[in-house]
Parts: structure tokens; sequence; C-alpha cells
């Protein structure tokens, strides 16, 4: 029986943990997931108050053991020795591991990363992959090393992009196919006493950064697939935006309206960029953008709930006309 340390903390990560513990727990099953490894609790926005991360939340329903250090330091690793665990499973814990630590795991430790590796290393590949437009992506599970995500690829699944896929969806998707990935994996590993060796990253590594605000701002001098790209990049967190008249408006979901199809409405290819031309329920609130045009179909006021197309222009007089900023 093969003792795992989980390591992880977004709801995507959650999806993993939940579905190896209920694997776990099934007859034949060849692990234990003996501690659950998570960021402290933190703020949330409106509240302020202390929240847990959503792997906390199945470690603590599930009666697992939870370590929710600021840093792996000495203390730390003592108390996670005391485990005795003999692998380390990491899906988005979002820290690199020191020597000290992996030393604490027989096996070392595994990663799954939803990228097709070396391709977009760190920490926002399936943003990357969206913005970049890719035809595939892949999730794949690697040895953790000491370097970000340069670890030996052990298993890969790839996938086919088609144009319409959400950063949500795909992180989904890829917790989900992680579930089989990695039990599988220590499967393998427990009925040979050793974890693969695997084989070396092979390619030109690229590498992804943090999201910051200004990265999730429409340019509506862009494409109408650029745009949709970076909306679709940026569902359901942070949230494409642009600004109506000075306020904040999220773009939730939207998709390109054919220029021909936008002409035959009456709309002016001349128009100026950014500029909201068109409402009918039939086909959402149409922008204009670079090369053509844009339909928005869900949206959000600063501080105010979602609301798809229809609802949001019961109450938004003087709406169409508006020009966003650029």
């Amino acid at each position: 029986m093969i003792k795992v340390l989980y390591a992880g903390s977004p709801e995507a990560s959650a999806v993993t943990l939940s579905g190896l513990i209920k694997l776990s727990k099934e007859n034949n099953s060849c692990f234990e997931i003996v501690g659950v490894l998570t960021n402290p609790p933190s703020a949330k926005k409106r509240s302020g108050k202390p929240t847990p991360t959503p792997v906390a939340t199945i470690a603590e329903e599930n009666l697992i053991p939870l370590f929710t250090p600021e840093h792996l330091d000495s203390n730390c690793r003592e108390n996670i020795s005391k485990l005795s665990a003999d692998i380390l499973v990491c899906f988005a814990y979002g820290h690199i591991f020191g020597p000290k630590f992996l030393n604490l795991f027989k096996f070392g430790g595994i990663n799954l990363h939803p990228s097709a590796l070396p391709e977009y290393r760190g920490c926002t590949p399936v943003n990357a992959a969206i913005l970049n437009r890719n035809k595939t992506t892949a999730f794949t599970i690697q040895k953790v090393s000491l370097k970000m995500d340069e670890g030996n690829i052990l298993s890969q699944k790839i996938i086919e992009l088609n144009q319409t896929e959400t950063a949500g969806f795909l992180l989904n998707e890829a917790a989900k196919s992680g579930i089989t990935m990695i039990s599988e994996l220590l499967t393998t590993i427990d009925k040979n006493n050793a974890i693969p060796e695997g084989h070396i990253q092979e390619g030109n590594p690229s590498y992804t950064k943090i999201i910051q605000k200004e990265d999730a701002k429409i340019n509506w001098n862009n494409s109408n697939k650029e745009i949709d790209a970076k909306i679709r990049a940026y569902f359901p967190e942070p949230c494409a935006w642009t600004l109506e008249n000075d306020q904040k408006l999220n773009i939730l979901e939207g998709k390109i309206i054919s220029t021909e199809d936008a002409l035959n409405l009456g709309l002016d290819l001349n128009s100026e960029n950014g500029k909201v031309l068109f409402f009918s329920k039939p086909h959402g609130i149409i922008v204009k953008c670079n090369n053509g045009f844009y339909t928005i179909t869900k949206l959000q006021r600063q501080g105010k709930n979602p609301m798809d197309y229809k609802s949001f222009m019961n109450g938004a007089r003087n709406f169409i006309g508006t020009i966003f900023d650029k």
C-alpha cells in the first residue's frame, strides 16, 4: 500500500483529490491518502474572512490530516515526516519543493501539469494555450524536480482544442483525467516498487507568467478571434474586462459573429472599434472590433451579479452607442 501526501489548492485540484480519495477506498486500491498539503486560508474580497482552499475543504470532509504552512520549513517537514508518506502527488499547489522536502518521500514526487511540456511551464498553462489559440494541448504527469516543471515525463494525454474551451473547462478536464492518470501510475509504482524513469522533455521550453489585472483588459482594436480567446482564457477568473464610462465591466461569455451576418443586420464595418452597435434577443450585444464584430452574451457590472445579455439590456438605458475604452 502506497502512502500518498497530496498537495494542491484550487477547485480543479480538489476535483482530483476527491476522485483519488474515492478510488483509494475501493477494495483493490494500492494507495491511501495519508495527508493533504495546501495553502493557508485566504481572505475573501467582500467579507474579508479567511476562507480555506477547496482542497482543504475536501480533506476536512474526509478527516484526512491537513497541513497549511506558509513555508515548507523544518517545522513543516518534521510534521509531514510523521506520516511516513511514500510519494508526493501534486496538482496546482503553487510552490517549488526543495531537496529536503522531496527527500521525505521514498518515491519522490509526481505532478499533474495541464500542458504539453516543455510547452507552457509555470502557473498558467491553460490560459496560455487558449490565448495562443493552440489546436492541441496536453495533460502531463511529470516527476517533481528541483526546477520548475523540468522533471521527466511519465505519462501524457494529448487534447484536441476546438477554440470554444474556457480555462475553467480545461482545468476541470485536466482534473478528471488526472484521477485516472495518477491512479494508474500509482498502481505501476506499487507493482514495481519503483517510480518509472520516464523520458526527458524534448523541444524548446516556453514559460507562463502570473496573470495581472491589466492582462485581462480587452483591446477592441484586436481581432474578434483575439478578443474571443482572451474572454475564454480568463473565464471564470480573473475575467476579461473593459471600461464602460470609466466603470469596469466584466465580459464573461461571447462569440464571433461573421462580417456577413453583421452586415445583413445593417451594421457599419467602418464604425469605431469598441462601439456597442446593436442588440437583439436572437443575437446578443454586438460590438465593433478591428476586423469585424463580436457578440457579448454574458456580462457583469462591478459589484453586481453576472447577467445574460437579455437581462442586462432590460436595465441598461442608452447602452447602444457606448464606446468601450480601448
